[in-house]
């Protein structure tokens, strides 16, 4: 038995008047994924556990078969795990963002989704330039990247209250600033570092590119050093994960998954979205589980973009979901779980904390399938699991 797990982030979203009052999802044409619906188990899934913040982090940790409430310790411990970055037991790691801000108000999470050569530059400056003991920057990808301060007062900072810059698009960043004990600090990293960013020639040039610059660096995320029991052990299979975002492939990498990459993946809109299926289905000669994590949804969503949310919607199902159902369909052995990690209203462009609908298709799997894959139908439905951590337990069962 093959068991894979596609998980389209951030897909789940509101009502849109320019879809016609339909969500993208309802809107999309998803051929294969209505029909995983229409033959499978379906319904709704709480994947964000009362009382904790609506993220990729603690969604995906549920659509692995994890409790976030016991295993969560933040989402920058998780991005620098992929990052091969071993936290001691005094430090803690901040998301660091690369930000475009003016006039003191939140403008782009992404500055412009800032190219991977750019970025590792502006981190490097900032790094170089602050010289700081016990504080080191690391580049990641596009915007994301990591701060690690190390500290007899790592568990003060890991309580500070701080805010995800997509959450605060076109407000004021002033009341979002990071808040607590220890966070003086940090306030003067950020400011210092938006000195360097200001006089920066990369930010010379994307100004006069009339491109967002990268003028200020925010920290949020934070946490220390996370203990997750292996994926092996819990549940028996050996897997592999593919996803282009830091967070995902350290979640996987800390349970013990084969991070597997593939050319052209980029997290955004124009990722090898044809890829990511071909690579899984070769992973899966040797392994039993593949998680396929795609950010386009999620991106779309944060950028209000309600058409290229359907569009990637629709490359989804077609490239991804369609390859491997054309693959497996002949075999019988495998199933197949489709759920976003939580909902990314076009709307709210931030995250929401609803249920989200699923879809389980495959070899034992019972039929009490709906007419379409969309928000709406799993309403219909109503809830069926009450954590994503349930289902994933339900999805890898030998028989049901």
């Amino acid at each position: 038995m093959k068991y894979i797990i596609v998980v389209p982030d951030g897909m789940a979203d509101w009502p849109i008047e320019e879809l016609g009052n339909k969500t993208p999802l309802e809107a999309a044409h998803t051929t294969n994924m209505d029909h995983i619906a229409k033959n499978g188990f379906s319904g709704l899934v709480q994947t964000i556990p009362d009382k904790m913040a609506p993220g990729s982090d603690v969604g995906n940790l549920s659509l692995l078969g994890y409790d976030p409430t016991k295993n969560f310790t933040g989402r920058a411990p998780l991005e620098a795990a992929n990052l091969n970055i071993e936290l001691a037991d005094d430090e803690v790691v901040f998301r660091c963002n690369l930000v475009t801000v003016y006039n003191q108000k939140m403008v782009d999470y992404s500055a412009g989704h800032i190219t991977d050569d750019e970025a590792a530059i502006l981190i490097k400056a900032i790094n170089d330039g602050l010289n700081l003991p016990n504080v080191r920057f690391y580049p990641g990808k596009s915007y994301r990247h990591l701060l690690v301060i190390k500290t007899p007062l790592h568990k003060d900072l890991a309580k500070v209250k701080s805010t995800p810059p997509h959450d605060i698009i076109d407000q004021k960043i002033e009341k979002y600033l990071p808040s607590g004990k220890g966070t003086a600090a940090l306030l003067g990293i950020m400011e210092r570092a938006r000195k360097i960013l200001e006089e920066h020639s990369v930010n010379h040039v994307r100004v006069d590119l009339k491109e967002n610059p990268a003028n200020m660096i925010w920290l949020w995320g934070q946490g220390t050093r996370p203990q997750l029991p292996l994926f092996t052990d819990k549940f028996g299979l050996k897997g592999s994960i593919i996803s282009a975002v830091d967070l995902v492939n350290g979640i996987g990498r800390l349970i013990g998954l084969e991070v597997i990459k593939v050319p052209g993946i980029t997290g955004y809109y124009d990722t090898n979205f044809a890829g990511k299926a071909e690579y899984a289905l070769k992973s899966l000669k040797k392994k039993d589980f593949v998680y396929i994590h795609v950010e386009a949804t999620d991106e779309a969503g944060h950028s209000g973009d309600a058409k290229m949310k359907m569009a990637s919607i629709e490359r989804i199902d077609r490239e991804i979901i369609g390859t491997i159902l054309n693959h497996f369909e002949s075999t019988g052995d495998f199933r197949l779980l489709v759920a976003p990690d939580h909902a990314t209203p076009v709307v709210k462009r931030t995250h929401t904390r609803e249920p989200v609908c699923f879809a389980i298709y495959g070899k034992g799997v019972p039929r009490d399938g709906m007419e379409s894959f969309s928000e709406k139908a799993a309403r219909d439905k109503g809830i069926k699991f009450e954590s994503g951590e349930a289902m994933v337990e339900y999805f890898m069962r030998r028989y049901l």
